[in-house]
């Protein structure tokens, strides 16, 4: 990854108890096209954009890592150094939600900023 990424949105997850009737919702409204991901007992989604087929969102179940999620938008803007950013948020008045978790090689984890706001940060390794 270029340095010139590091601070724009890397992905947008969302965690629901039901993806299957979420992910339906979203092809009808916004036109997103649906990528299944599986996940062993059940499946998430990749949505893709209509025109190229482009990934830019991702409709989850409620399990597994994303089960303490709440069922909200979740942004995930990407950091040079995913420990530094900790530091960061814990020192200027913010709370790590989860611990670091890894994706692949990459690792990511979910914060709260000092107004309650929750994104993730995301290292790409």
């Amino acid at each position: 990854m270029s340095d010139n990424k590091i601070g724009t949105m890397a992905w947008l997850d969302l965690s629901v108890n039901n993806a299957e009737v979420v992910k339906s919702f979203y092809q009808e409204v916004i036109g997103w096209k649906v990528d299944n991901i599986s996940m062993g007992e059940y499946d998430d989604y990749a949505m893709l954009e209509p025109i190229n087929s482009e990934a830019v969102a991702g409709v989850c179940h409620a399990q597994g890592v994303n089960k303490d999620l709440p069922p909200a938008w979740l942004p995930y803007f990407l950091v040079a150094d995913i420990e530094q950013s900790i530091a960061a948020v814990q020192a200027k008045g913010g709370t790590l939600m989860t611990e670091i978790k890894a994706m692949g090689s990459d690792k990511y984890a979910v914060i709260k900023d000092p107004a309650g706001a929750v994104c993730a940060i995301y290292q790409k390794i």
